[in-house]
């Protein structure tokens, strides 16, 4: 509608002279110029009804009411006789929405969006509302450095009061950012500040990161990285002047100028302690991070105040004040602090809240929370909590809120939000080597089964020499007190006969198995299952395999089957901070599995030690040990098909899958498994270099050596296989993928090496 006559009509609402008649009761209602709009819906909103005295103030009334509804677009009252006559002109409707040239955006998205601020298809048009839709748009284009979009719209009246709205984009090019420049840095070079920021000027990563990209929020957070860089190491009057971004007349390029100074460099000359100081002594020196004689670093501040903070919390003290009030002594260039803590009232917690699970389960999210409703409020079990349902990998982010409870001083809820995401995998495997030419493999699992918790998957090996499919089903809180319950079943046909070979092993087995939680982070577990192997050999098979059917089915036996009962016990300590992307902590495992008689008779032993280690904000060491050992018992020796296997992913990269080892004296060149297995490794893991602090590509430089030995050869590190070589690991748009190259060396001739890996997988 024109503003001018909008602001007509509205003043003729007011205007005495426009409306006014003598007062009359209504003896009808007639409404006119209707077409789409129901003459109820009219009548619902018309403050006047038949037997009402209409006086110039009720029609006046009635007007405002019928233009406040956005149907109509002009809206008049006539007088003819006792009748009340309401003449309408309606607004169109929308018959159609269409855009040209989008490129940027998904076309359905935009609709989705146009919708929630009044723009769709079948509802009144009203220009204003579309002029601001336009320039939404165009603010969507803008945060995307597209500064030379235009965006014309087209209105076309169609039959029946009906327009159809035609947004026609010209999306031109991205503006790239061209030049970064900090004005008044002294202290550090401009190259290394530059570094802090997720900004860039456009690199060899860009099309990905798209860093090279100005926006707003990216710069905020840049220069509060800045700050932090400044204040962190003793700069305690930092301020950042200004901040200029300009465009070029092509819009284009953009430059970035940012101001600062740096002030003086300050030392901590004192720390004190002050207010109610409920902890003993020791609590508040340990948790005070930050020393006299120390440069001055916000960070560190920040942690020991939050120490106190947690500690206080710890002890129920939910609504704890901690704050540092600095005294500068500005020519000696010294601080000293003041800590002052104001504990409040022990809290209790009052109700558990759960929101965002919108498949999970409130049980399975609640099996995993240690604070309990009506106890005392406690950080460290909060902590714990949050911690414990962001392992369970069942979801994208959790948060915790502990907000005080209205109209109470010593009570509080514990608000837990968690964002759902897809915990269904489909991964697909690719190998060459020289034996088994290309090799295909896969898996299926889904982690959080129709949202209860439960685990299946579903794994298959496609190798010509080995073909494996095997099923698992696992459920943690088999009972309440959090014994979980699993089994597994199935079926391994190893067929090397294309290495000469002639012989085939089919194994076929299953079993159940129990954990039992003994701490926090610990627990311990026990398994029974079966196994029945059956070993088809001919003349020219291996000695060994020859032996093996010989004692166990009789002389002379081509094809011999075993039965076994294997029984299994465990133990796992699990101290990780993050299951995907570990900075410190460790996982401790160890197992053993024992043949129970009635069968064959054999025990193998494990043992694993991976512990991870913050070396800077970026860099993190893993190290990881694994040893095994196997052999028979009562007069019997371990089983060919118990042997240990080294080589590829998961120990030896750079060696093909199974690869290390002893070999068969009539088949040098082929590995047939040992009863001693030792792999070590070593890895720096760090973000890929230009993409800031984004997480989803993650690269590592390793070492890794291992070996496997025979019953009746020396265990000798000299005889171990190593290699070193770069990984990567990028969870992309359509999956995780996982590549890794490799140098082995103190390599022998008959070695069968494998320098280039890769995986990729596909959630859902």
């Amino acid at each position: 509608m024109n503003k001018n006559l909008l602001a007509g009509l509205v003043s003729a609402l007011f205007a005495s002279s426009a409306l006014a008649f003598e007062p009359f009761s209504v003896k009808d209602i007639r409404v006119e110029g209707i077409q789409r709009t129901e003459a109820g819906t009219v009548f619902s909103y018309l403050p006047v009804k038949v037997g009402d005295t209409l006086t110039d103030e009720k029609a006046a009334q009635a007007i405002k009411a019928l233009f406040a509804t956005g149907f109509f677009k002009d809206v008049r009252i006539e007088v003819d006789g006792g009748v009340m006559i309401v003449a309408l002109e309606e607004r169109p409707a929308i018959a159609q929405i269409d855009f040209v040239g989008l490129k940027e955006f998904d076309k359905d998205q935009l609709k989705k969006g146009l919708k929630d601020i009044g723009i769709a298809e079948s509802r009144t048009f009203d220009r204003a509302t579309l002029e601001r839709a336009e320039q939404e748009l165009k603010r969507q284009y803008l945060s995307r450095g597209k500064y030379g979009v235009t965006i014309t719209t087209t209105i076309t009246p169609l039959e029946r009061n009906r327009v159809s709205i035609n947004f026609n984009v010209n999306e031109g090019d991205a503006a790239k950012i061209k030049e970064i420049n900090i004005v008044g840095a002294q202290a550090f070079k401009e190259k290394d500040l530059l570094a802090l920021f997720q900004l860039q000027v456009p690199n060899w990563v860009s099309w990905y990161t798209k860093n090279d990209q100005y926006s707003k929020q990216k710069l905020s957070a840049d220069l509060e990285s800045l700050r932090s860089h400044y204040l962190n190491r003793g700069y305690l009057e930092f301020n950042i002047e200004s901040t200029q971004v300009s465009i070029s007349p092509d819009k284009k390029d953009i430059y970035i100028t940012v101001s600062l100074t740096e002030g003086e460099r300050y030392v901590v000359s004192s720390i004190k302690l002050a207010g109610e100081l409920l902890l003993p002594d020791d609590d508040f020196k340990t948790s005070v991070k930050i020393k006299p004689g120390d440069v001055f670093s916000r960070e560190m501040l920040n942690e020991s105040t939050k120490a106190i903070s947690d500690k206080l919390g710890a002890q129920g003290y939910a609504f704890a004040n901690v704050n540092a009030a600095p005294e500068l002594d500005k020519e000696k260039h010294q601080v000293a602090f003041t800590i002052f803590v104001d504990p409040g009232k022990r809290a209790y917690v009052r109700r558990i809240n759960i929101s965002g699970n919108s498949k999970t389960r409130d049980e399975v999210i609640r099996q995993e929370v240690r604070q309990m409703e009506g106890a005392w409020y406690d950080a460290d079990r909060v902590t714990l909590s949050r911690q414990r349902i962001d392992k369970t990998n069942y979801f994208g982010e959790v948060t915790v809120e502990t907000p005080p409870v209205p109209g109470t001083s010593d009570q509080v809820d514990v608000n837990i939000n968690v964002t759902e995401k897809s915990t269904g995998t489909i991964t697909a495997g690719a190998g060459f080597s020289s034996s088994e030419k290309i090799v295909l493999s896969g898996s299926i699992s889904q982690a959080n089964l129709f949202g209860s918790g439960k685990f299946l998957s579903l794994q298959m090996n496609t190798g010509k020499l080995n073909r494996t499919i095997g099923l698992s089903y696992t459920n943690p809180y088999f009972t309440v007190d959090g014994i979980s319950q699993g089994f597994d079943a199935y079926h391994r046909t190893s067929n090397p006969r294309s290495l000469g070979y002639t012989y085939r092993t089919t194994s076929t087995g299953g079993g159940i198995r129990f954990g039992y939680p003994i701490a926090e982070k610990e627990n311990i577990s026990a398994g029974l299952g079966i196994d029945s192997t059956s070993v088809r050999i001919d003349a020219n098979s291996p000695q060994q395999y020859i032996d093996f059917n010989n004692k166990f089915c009789g002389l002379g036996t081509l094809e011999c089957s075993n039965f076994t009962i294997p029984a299994t016990v465990g133990w796992a300590k699990d101290t990780k901070d993050s299951a995907l992307n570990p900075r410190k902590g460790a996982i401790s495992r160890a197992g053993l599995e024992v043949a129970l008689p009635g069968g064959l008779h054999y025990y193998r032993t494990t043992a694993q030690h991976q512990h991870f280690f913050p070396l800077t904000k970026e860099l993190t060491l893993m190290l990881n040990g694994e040893l095994g050992y196997a052999n028979g018992y009562g007069n019997q020796e371990l089983p060919f098909y118990k042997n240990f296997y080294a080589g590829g992913v998961g120990s030896v990269r750079g060696y093909d899958t199974a690869s290390l080892g002893p070999t068969d004296p009539l088949y040098p060149n082929q590995r047939t498994g040992g009863n001693r297995r030792a792999v070590f490794n070593a890895e720096v893991l760090f973000p890929m270099p230009g993409l800031g602090s984004d997480k989803s590509v993650r690269f590592g430089g390793f070492v890794d050596a291992g070996q496997v030995w025979g019953t009746h050869e020396k265990m000798a590190l000299g005889d171990m296989r190593a290699s070193a070589g770069l990984a990567a690991v990028w969870i992309s748009p359509f999956g995780p993928l996982k590549f890794s190259i490799a140098q082995p060396f103190n390599t022998k001739e008959s070695d069968k090496l494998q320098r280039f890996q890769f995986q990729m997988g596909q959630t859902f």
